[in-house]
């Protein structure tokens, strides 16, 4: 199954299909991403979604006069996907985003990079640099996809996070080896909190509440 946030093209034949499915409203959307060759997103399969189809999602740059935002949720057949790729990294997105944040998220990318963490972007930061439209603006946060597979790792990334968070507006999850995903400043608040906190927790099919103890356990511990 491919995860939550996956970047997703599809044939010919896929986005015909999505043009059959969907409201007319949405078909210039639809049309532009197949002739630019833009990539939809994953997001978390409907409820009754079969084995053998991905749920996607085409988000809009921002309206530049009211700031609406249309997102456009359909689903593919696997058959008509072409490629999948994980999201995006900090050096993709860094000439995308505006010039006052480049040099301290140039800073962030080299400080993730140096503690061998594994971070992503998604969001508009993302959107902005694969597509060249417009999806950032003065109210946009950075939102990135943390991946720790130790404790180690998940400490220092929440560390390193939290001490750039008031230089960048960082946002995002951390998303535990099974798969789960919580909003990494979520996490950070129930870890300062004594005893078995619960947070919310996204995977492929839900969102549901864990504790942070069942979380660390998906955790790899460090070799001796």
């Amino acid at each position: 199954m491919l995860a939550r946030h996956s970047l997703v093209w599809l044939s010919g034949e896929g986005w015909q299909k999505a043009l059959d499915t969907l409201p007319r409203r949405c078909h210039h959307a639809i049309e532009q991403w197949r002739q630019a060759d833009w990539p939809a997103t994953v997001r978390r399969a409907d409820i009754d979604t079969p084995e053998r189809q991905v749920c996607l999602g085409l988000a809009l740059p921002p309206d530049p006069v009211d700031g609406s935002k249309l997102r456009i949720p359909f689903r593919s057949c696997i058959a008509d996907v072409s490629k999948a790729l994980d999201p995006v990294g900090i050096d993709a997105v860094i000439d995308a985003v505006p010039e006052t944040w480049r040099a301290r998220l140039a800073a962030l990318q080299a400080e993730i990079k140096r503690n061998a963490l594994s971070v992503k972007v998604y969001g508009s930061a993302a959107l902005q640099a694969l597509t060249g439209q417009r999806y950032v603006t003065a109210a946009s946060d950075i939102d990135l996809l943390f991946y720790p597979a130790t404790k180690i790792q998940l400490s220092a990334g929440i560390d390193l996070l939290a001490s750039c968070a008031n230089m960048l507006p960082l946002d995002g999850e951390i998303v535990f080896p099974s798969g789960q995903a919580v909003a990494w400043k979520e996490w950070d608040n129930a870890a300062r909190m004594q005893g078995n906190a619960r947070v919310l927790v996204k995977d492929n099919r839900k969102v549901s509440l864990a504790t942070t103890t069942a979380l660390l356990s998906t955790l790899q511990e460090p070799a001796h």
